[in-house]
């Protein structure tokens, strides 16, 4: 294939392919958009100089666009950061004002669109769905709070989300075509997604133990493994020279960090499964407000989530949780099915088990919650010949989205009472 034909093949893998995509496209530009620029341009939370974190939900936007937040989680997230800054000053005319604030909004906006797209293309190319199947369920995921936060939210999960769905997709392609994920792959996406969090790196490889006859013939094994070193080293290297090569520094700040956001809370562990790391990053809950200050005399109001306060929630959440295992069920012997999940139980073992972030894990959602999405897809697609169960699975997904949205929507009134009261 000639570059010519391999450039015009990313591009449609990338961005929207047809026209039914590209109306889709922009469906969410206009809606995210239009949120995003109302909160942009008429309050400050996005951005303000003053609030170095935890203005919202734990996230550390400030931080985020000024550093790329810390190197022992966020390697080389500073590198992409300082890009984007700089073409929102672009803009700005040099200024952090609304404008800095709108371009930083309508980038996050871009790159959640760009993301729903990819789980469309999922849904029809990898899955074969038909259209009122990969529309109901890219809407159902649409409506997530996780999508409505990170539209306009400037931070490493936003951009994360995007690169882990595309990689997805772009790792089906390659395996249900028989051909091998080449090293300049491996090497972009571990550096592109392990770069803006460390943690996520793991998930690049697990491709590469579903691909054909990986195990059963050593040149296949031998080939994946040189694969996997030189990306591996390529990230390293990047990664030891963004911290001057003070490796003993990186595993005592690390050290640091994981004991510092693995200490037990007040709230009981399973309200935090149950509310926060499962329930979190689909449904918004209550809402509690704290009193902050930046350390320089400067106090203001930060909002958090709260857990689940109604049997509703808990029972659609429980609903969604149960589609999932019922799909991987059905799916055991599925090898797209089987890297979703294993990517999913990357994060269960990182926030459940070892409990790293679990307090604040609704806003991590960027890192695993599209595969919900991909797995109610795969449910869908083991009963194609089965009207009547299809069918079935269709009402009570279109029931999920309904609470989902209407729930969102309503949490959202309740959001802007905060900024029209403290952010204006």
């Amino acid at each position: 294939m000639d570059l010519k034909n391999k450039f015009i093949q990313f591009l449609s893998t990338v961005f929207p392919a047809n026209s039914t995509e590209w109306a889709l496209f922009a469906v969410f530009l206009s809606v995210y958009g239009t949120l995003g620029t109302v909160i942009a341009v008429d309050y400050r939370i996005i951005f303000d100089d003053r609030i170095p974190w935890d203005a919202y939900f734990s996230f550390d936007n400030r931080a985020i666009v000024l550093t790329g937040g810390g190197y022992e989680r966020h390697p080389l997230a500073n590198y992409f950061f300082e890009w984007l800054r700089e073409f929102a000053l672009m803009f700005s005319g040099g200024q952090k004002n609304e404008i800095f604030r709108l371009v930083l909004a309508w980038c996050s906006n871009f790159a959640v669109s760009l993301s729903l797209i990819q789980i469309f293309k999922y849904l029809k190319n990898i899955i074969g769905l038909p259209n009122r199947f990969s529309l109901l369920t890219v809407f159902f995921f649409s409506a997530f709070s996780t999508n409505i936060l990170l539209s306009f939210t400037p931070e490493t999960y936003t951009y994360t989300l995007f690169l882990l769905v595309l990689f997805n997709y772009y790792a089906a392609l390659k395996i249900r075509q028989d051909e091998v994920i080449p090293a300049s792959a491996l090497t972009l996406a571990a550096v592109g997604i392990g770069g803006l969090t460390v943690t996520n790196v793991v998930k690049v490889y697990i491709p590469l133990l579903f691909q054909r006859k990986i195990f059963s013939n050593w040149k296949n094994l031998g080939k994946a493994a040189l694969r996997v070193v030189i990306s591996i080293a390529v990230f390293l290297l990047l990664f030891m020279y963004r911290m001057d090569f003070k490796f003993m520094q990186f595993l005592d700040k690390s050290g640091a960090q994981f004991e510092k956001f693995s200490q037990q809370k007040v709230t009981p562990y399973w309200d935090m499964m149950a509310s926060w790391f499962l329930g979190g990053n689909i449904l918004f809950a209550g809402f509690e407000l704290r009193d902050y200050h930046n350390k320089k005399g400067f106090e203001y109001k930060a909002l958090f989530m709260d857990v689940f306060d109604n049997w509703v929630s808990h029972a659609v959440i429980g609903a969604i949780i149960i589609l999932l295992i019922w799909s991987w069920l059905k799916n055991l012997k599925n090898k797209l099915a089987n890297i979703l999940m294993l990517s999913l139980l990357v994060d269960v073992v990182i926030h459940g088990i070892l409990r790293f972030g679990l307090h604040t894990s609704y806003i991590y959602g960027g890192h695993f919650v599209f595969v919900f999405p991909l797995m109610v897809g795969w449910l869908f697609h083991a009963y194609r010949s089965s009207f009547k169960m299809i069918t079935s699975l269709f009402i009570v997904l279109m029931l999920i989205f309904s609470y989902v949205l209407l729930n969102n929507i309503f949490r959202m009134t309740e959001f802007f009472r905060f900024l029209e009261l403290y952010y204006r």
